[in-house]
């Protein structure tokens, strides 16, 4: 799924002001031309837009291969499994499905914007260890959201 890809370190950027169109966007650009691995986090700080849909922004402007997500469960659920001792986790969704049942996870622009970008979204857990790495590699435990309905 993924190619094993070397890090790259990128400065703070102030997203806020009007977007990251210096060097850093450049550096950010050359990394993955060198088919390395750039790590973007934090919000845009500015009121209405979730760090999710930010996240979505970023990764259409980026033309990213993927929205990494990481939370605190191993995946999408049928409903919280911390509340709901019922809960399935889905091991994959299209866009369609994720909006139609209203899941949680993401906002609804997230996954739209996501959707009409073709950027697929993995949602792992945050604290299990080495899960990261795992999603990287393909494998590990997971929910893939992808594609559309037909």
């Amino acid at each position: 799924f993924f190619k094993q890809k070397t890090a790259y370190e990128i400065k703070e950027c102030d997203w806020s002001s009007d977007g990251c169109s210096s060097d850093l966007q450049r550096d950010a650009l050359a990394a993955f031309s060198r088919d390395r691995v750039v790590l973007f986090a934090g919000g845009l700080g500015t009121p209405f837009l979730t760090t999710d849909t930010t996240a979505a922004m970023r990764a259409s402007e980026m033309r990213c291969d993927a929205i990494l997500k990481a939370t605190n469960v191993d995946g999408i659920y049928t409903a919280d499994p911390k509340k709901d001792p019922t809960a399935t986790r889905y091991d994959r969704l299209t866009f369609d499905e994720a909006i139609r049942r209203d899941l949680k996870v993401l906002d609804t622009a997230a996954f739209a914007l996501a959707r009409d970008n073709a950027i697929p979204i993995i949602v792992f857990a945050l604290r299990e260890h080495g899960a990261l790495i795992d999603v990287l590699k393909g494998s590990g435990r997971a929910t893939v959201v992808a594609g559309r309905e037909a």
